[in-house]
């Protein structure tokens, strides 16, 4: 979910709900959709800003809201552990909504506002990757980190829905999911981190 201060279920395009069946036709009918809108070139920079961050041992930072968090923490996984073969430097890949005592103290310290610009001022260097995960892309907290990044000379990374909010303008590589619908939205995203992971690792071990 999204902090943009409403209820974000208005904001979902609503599929016929006669039946179960007719209901679970139209999401999957939209998400295949979404998916094949998907800009190609955009999500290959992506994978090459990963690649390349990895390669020079550099760092990624992976931030979202809600269920963008959860999908920031699980690429940690996928990213890290995923790609890890022999010969290739490992991909260090971190996100920062996983440390609840950091990021609960930069909240009641500074605001939720600085939950992430403020650990990117610790952690982030030139050269490092930040992966910026907001559906509405208007999360102020998400935009905020993304203008840092730049101001750190880091690479970032924005992964949004809907219109793509201010995010898809800020981020250096926007991979956007046109579609209105925030369970839509982050289903595309899960899919994908996993095809960034997949794909990195099926060229490292040359399948």
């Amino acid at each position: 979910m999204e902090d943009d201060h409403i209820d974000p279920r208005i904001r979902n395009e609503v599929f016929d709900c006669a039946s179960l069946s007719a209901f679970f036709g139209g999401y999957c009918d939209r998400l295949s959709q979404s998916l094949a809108l998907i800009d190609r070139e955009a999500l290959g920079r992506a994978v090459q800003a990963v690649e390349q961050t990895g390669a020079r041992g550099g760092h990624i930072y992976a931030i979202g809201n809600g269920g963008s968090a959860a999908i920031a923490d699980h690429l940690c996984c996928d990213w890290t552990k995923g790609t890890d073969a022999q010969g290739h430097s490992p991909i260090a890949s971190h996100s920062l909504s996983s440390n609840a005592a950091l990021y609960s103290a930069i909240a009641n310290d500074f605001g939720f506002a600085e939950v992430f610009s403020q650990q990117l001022d610790y952690f982030g260097k030139t050269g490092d990757l930040l992966l910026a995960i907001s559906s509405s892309g208007n999360s102020d907290n998400i935009v905020r980190a993304a203008s840092k990044a730049k101001s750190l000379g880091m690479t970032s990374i924005g992964l949004t829905g809907f219109s793509g909010g201010r995010l898809k303008d800020v981020a250096d590589i926007a991979v956007h999911v046109p579609v209105d619908n925030y369970g839509i939205v982050e289903d595309a995203h899960q899919i994908i981190m996993h095809i960034i992971a997949q794909f990195i690792t099926a060229r490292r071990l040359k399948r």
